[in-house]
């Protein structure tokens, strides 16, 4: 045999071999995507998932947050005149009552012009009393009357005027409260930037705290709340007073005010303080799992199960507790709802449904309160 004969044979050989090679591998190519593509591709893989059927039930409609105890009235204590502290008329920590005399700044040079005002009133007085009869006796004009009137009304404004200022000198309690530690000593020069001490009403107390906007038409003057002190088990009872008439466009929150006696003063300003607010109840709420909600930028979503594959739903929630949330918005009875598997469904995904759970089931585990004003 020829060499190109032989060179001629080599290369068909290695052509054919090659061809049955590729042949064979794109072939195997072709049925694994044809046996894919005939079970429906990635979606086709059924996610093994657990449901509940929603249905309506009792919810206690309750808004559980925080808050801080605020005095009922809080003044920080400073002198309207500039002056040495000749007396302090309080001790640290005590009750004090409205009008009492607390701190009295040096008044001796005030006290000596308001007696020499004084003395001067009394002689225009005595003036004016001999010019009016000398008047009615025609013995003076009205011109040289008016003179004297003049002076006396003069005296009296003088006199008026440094009385106010007098007044300063004597710093007063301006409500009933407690005074705190003072920052001055008898002796001591103040001015009006000068903090003395501060008083405070802490029976009753405020309770500031805020809930969602979105219950801004549920809350009004009068509503009950109850609360805890951080650290004590005691439970306390209030009334709301006092509601902000619109919504912080910041934290989409409406600032709210209860009022609590406060009688035995257990309860201290700064404390902070657990709220619960009791919002009308409802019979037929829709409660599902925590588990089931999806948080997203834009929302909160679920996936439903329908004719066996997986469809989104955004929604809207409303209170939530340990194990179920309520859905104002988006659900509806008689839906099935993915519970388990979330992170592996997909929108269309097909579903084999392992477990299927009722509202009543799920009622019947231990209450739980609800945990969150979200």
């Amino acid at each position: 045999m020829s060499k190109p004969v032989k060179s001629i044979l080599i290369l068909v050989a290695v052509v054919v071999v090659g061809y049955l090679l590729y042949s064979k591998i794109f072939a195997g190519d072709e049925q694994a995507s044809a046996a894919a593509g005939g079970k429906g591709g990635p979606m086709a893989q059924k996610v093994a998932v657990d449901v509940y059927v929603v249905s309506p039930a009792a919810f206690q409609n309750k808004i559980t947050t925080t808050g801080t105890v605020l005095p009922n009235e809080d003044v920080e204590l400073r002198s309207e005149i500039a002056g040495r502290i000749t007396g302090i008329n309080f001790k640290e920590g005590t009750h004090v009552r409205k009008g009492q005399l607390l701190l009295t700044v040096n008044d001796a040079e005030m006290r000596a012009q308001l007696q020499k005002l004084e003395s001067n009133q009394k002689l225009y007085r005595e003036m004016e009393e001999r010019q009016r009869t000398l008047l009615e006796k025609e013995y003076i004009s009205a011109q040289e009357y008016d003179q004297v009137s003049n002076q006396l009304a003069t005296a009296t404004a003088d006199i008026q005027a440094l009385k106010a200022t007098l007044a300063k000198a004597y710093i007063r309690a301006p409500f009933d409260g407690v005074v705190g530690l003072r920052q001055v000593s008898e002796g001591s020069y103040v001015s009006a930037t000068t903090p003395i001490a501060r008083i405070v009403d802490i029976s009753p107390v405020k309770i500031d705290f805020a809930i969602p906007g979105r219950y801004s038409q549920q809350v009004k003057t009068g509503d009950k709340i109850t609360f805890t002190v951080e650290g004590r088990p005691e439970v306390y009872n209030a009334s709301i007073y006092a509601v902000q008439p619109g919504i912080d466009p910041t934290t989409r929150t409406l600032q709210v005010r209860a009022l609590f006696d406060n009688k035995s003063e257990e309860v201290k300003p700064g404390s902070f303080v657990n709220v619960a607010l009791s919002l009308k109840d409802s019979d037929d709420a829709i409660l599902i799992p925590t588990e089931a909600i999806i948080p997203e930028a834009t929302g909160h979503k679920i996936f439903l199960s329908k004719n066996g594959k997986a469809v989104a739903q955004m929604v809207k929630i409303g209170q939530r507790s340990e194990t179920l949330i309520q859905i104002v918005e988006g659900v509806a009875p008689g839906d099935t709802i993915i519970r388990s598997g979330i992170l592996q469904v997909r929108d269309g995904s097909n579903l084999n449904i392992r477990k299927v759970q009722s509202a009543e089931s799920a009622l019947q585990a231990p209450a739980q309160e609800p945990v969150d004003a979200e």
